[in-house]
């Protein structure tokens, strides 16, 4: 936990601590596989949206998918926005990492208490972003096996 003055750069509150880890800050500050302009633009097979109305957060998770060497279904790009904090944002950002190569499955198993170990933790009462980003990342894929599923 780094002591950080308010500067231009960094933008914190004079005499405040960051509570977040390193890992967070960097996340949060340069966030992977951010969806910059408009989403209609931007070729997905799937997307899934899902917010909390108590904290305000809502992301917004597109799935890319090919297939591997086995002709198994792998995500092989994501995008998100997320409108939300910083916890928000570094969360969905560490997902879209996490997610990218894996199967279908191997992505749904990707659980919000290993989103916030990949980030070195989250305060307690932020770990409901994690779960966001779980969420969001399972119903796009709900929304890829609805569109291709074998009729």
């Amino acid at each position: 936990m780094a002591n950080n003055k308010k500067t231009a750069a960094n933008g914190f509150l004079a005499g405040t601590d960051w509570v977040y880890t390193d890992l967070v800050k960097e996340h949060f500050l340069n966030p992977r596989n951010f969806l910059m302009g408009d989403e209609t633009k931007y070729p997905h097979d799937a997307e899934g949206i899902v917010g909390n109305p108590i904290c305000g957060d809502q992301m917004l998770m597109m799935i890319r998918v090919g297939k591997d060497g086995e002709k198994q279904e792998v995500i092989t790009d994501v995008k998100w926005k997320t409108y939300g904090c910083a916890s928000a944002i570094a969360s969905t950002s560490a997902l879209s990492e996490l997610a990218k190569g894996r199967t279908l499955d191997e992505a749904l198993n990707i659980s919000a208490e290993e989103i916030e170990e990949y980030l070195g933790g989250l305060p307690k009462h932020k770990f409901h972003c994690s779960v966001l980003g779980h969420e969001a990342l399972a119903s796009a894929i709900s929304d890829y096996r609805k569109k291709h599923a074998t009729k």
